[in-house]
């Protein structure tokens, strides 16, 4: 396209570093909006626009449009996002209102969208992790200790404390007093692998290290499943992406 040549709905330019960039023209635009689609961006620009005007905005944005590239890469959170888990399943429903609800209660959440909801929206982004991040918090306090608490009857292995927090490095942690840390994105997890997480930690007021009497022992505590389920744990993530 020639720089001076104005845009018109439909025309498209391949960029080297961004992909497909296709134009559409809106009477009412004021400025120029790039939007991320599957293999590069869609621009919405005023009239008159001129292809010189889509390059300089190119130019100009290019290192906020890489990142907007790599976060779309993400999972996002969107209608289509669902967690379907034995103890917490989360749906988005787009409804006429114009702001953002949601319900929640013990092992559910809906979260009310306005119609025409921009998902690739960073900050909308974080703020649907952090209130889906609450909700985990929440059915992980009265879901997880109660079968810690359940387990470490079962094969007498008292532990001092537990705590539930948002680490999304480990499943849990268990310290030397005996204190065990655990991750509320266990509740994306299956049972069969949530008692293993735990398994592993209450292993952890025994043997503190991950030596061949931890693995025998764990191997032990699983029915000799070990390491069948360790490695069917490294399939997920401690994240909502």
């Amino acid at each position: 396209m020639e720089g001076k040549q104005r845009c018109m709905t439909g025309q498209s330019v391949t960029d080297a570093d961004l992909g497909t960039v296709a134009v559409r023209v809106n009477a009412r635009a004021r400025r120029m909006i790039f939007r991320a689609v599957e293999g590069g961006f869609v621009v919405t620009v005023p009239l008159g626009a001129t292809w010189d005007d889509v390059a300089k905005g190119l130019e100009t944005l290019r290192p906020r449009l890489r990142e907007v590239q790599a976060r779309r890469s993400e999972k996002l959170i969107d209608l289509n996002y669902r967690i379907d888990a034995v103890h917490f399943k989360l749906t988005l429903v787009e409804r006429d209102i114009r702001q953002f609800q949601a319900r929640s209660e013990l092992g559910s959440m809906q979260i009310f969208c306005p119609r025409g909801t921009d998902f690739y929206s960073p900050k909308l982004q974080s703020w649907l992790k952090k209130v889906i991040g609450e909700a985990l918090r929440k059915n992980a306090k009265q879901v997880l200790p109660p079968r810690l608490y359940a387990l470490s009857k079962q094969h007498g292995l008292p532990f001092h404390d537990v705590k539930i927090n948002s680490s999304s490095g480990r499943w849990g942690s268990c310290s030397t007093r005996k204190d065990i840390n655990l991750s509320y994105y266990l509740l994306l997890l299956p049972q069969h692998l949530i008692d293993y997480v735990l398994l592993h930690e209450l292993t952890h007021t025994r043997i503190m290290n991950h030596s061949a009497e931890f693995w025998d022992m764990l191997d032990r505590l699983t029915g000799g499943r070990c390491e069948a389920l360790r490695q069917e744990l490294k399939a997920f993530s401690a994240s909502l992406s």
